[in-house]
């Protein structure tokens, strides 16, 4: 079985507090994108399990990759025979896009499938929830308001249909753990929604990902990608999550790779 996990933007980021846990409770609204890597499992014929990776380089030990630790939760909850697992890595990693957090919820979907477990979204939320705040997103992958830790979604309705999406990443790793560090939470008088809410062209002015300021201290270049992507037309620009990648929305297509060439790039639509 063969899967595209894909990328998430975030429009808008509001780190609130620090939670008892250690997390920090926010709220922001998660929109599927286009960007997507390639999964495929199968039942291992020679009854070993095999774990292959091929695409963007990623960084670390296989074993601690999100897709072989969802693989791990699914075999010892249910006692699954070994499996073929190739995942071919588009979506870079440290950009914010979530690609790490989208193969963990694909795997577990894919198990669900290929074994024919009939799990609901629900349990598949619950299985996945420990790899990361955001892997539940992907369980559902429709945009959603999430607040808590960023693992609590309310869906919205939300067309981007019309609209084109540039997302941009310099060669710059940025750890979730280390942007955080950066933060100083704050409660905000009005809720994301409302601005989200508002027309796209509107978003420049009130919507705000709490994570650009201090990213773009440490990472100047950062902030010049945003702004080149609003000279050159966007409605709306962003870091998206913790960064390091910045998207535009665009009114109409766009082919900027010759001003972003030595960056990742990828244009497309929001797969609202």
């Amino acid at each position: 079985m063969i899967c595209f996990p894909n990328a998430k933007i975030n429009l808008g980021l509001s780190v609130i507090k620090k939670r008892p846990d250690g997390f920090h409770a926010v709220e922001t609204v998660m929109v599927p994108a286009g960007l997507s890597d390639i999964l495929e499992v199968i039942k291992a014929p020679d009854g070993k399990l095999n774990f292959v990776i091929s695409g963007q380089m990623i960084t670390g030990d296989p074993e601690s990759n999100l897709v072989m630790k969802a693989w791990d939760i699914m075999q010892s909850e249910f006692n699954l025979p070994p499996v073929h697992i190739q995942l071919h890595k588009v979506i870079p990693s440290g950009a914010g896009l979530g690609g790490g957090s989208a193969d963990a919820a694909e795997m577990i979907k894919l198990c669900n499938r290929l074994f024919s477990l009939d799990l609901d979204a629900k349990k598949m939320e619950d299985l996945v929830r420990p790899l990361g705040s955001d892997c539940p997103f992907f369980i559902h992958n429709q945009s959603a308001l999430a607040t808590g830790r960023g693992d609590e979604l309310q869906p919205i309705t939300l067309d981007l249909s019309h609209y084109f999406i540039v997302i941009i990443k310099p060669e710059i790793h940025i750890q979730t753990v280390e942007a955080y560090s950066w933060i100083h939470p704050a409660h905000k008088e009005k809720t994301l929604i409302e601005f989200v809410n508002l027309q796209p062209w509107q978003w420049k002015k009130y919507l705000v990902n709490d994570f650009e300021k201090p990213v773009f201290q440490h990472y100047p270049e950062i902030q010049m990608i945003r702004d080149k992507l609003y000279d050159k037309g966007a409605i709306y620009a962003s870091l998206t999550g913790s960064g390091a990648a910045v998207y535009g929305i665009f009114e109409k297509p766009m082919n900027l790779k010759k001003d972003f060439s030595d960056c990742f790039y990828w244009q497309g639509k929001a797969s609202t």
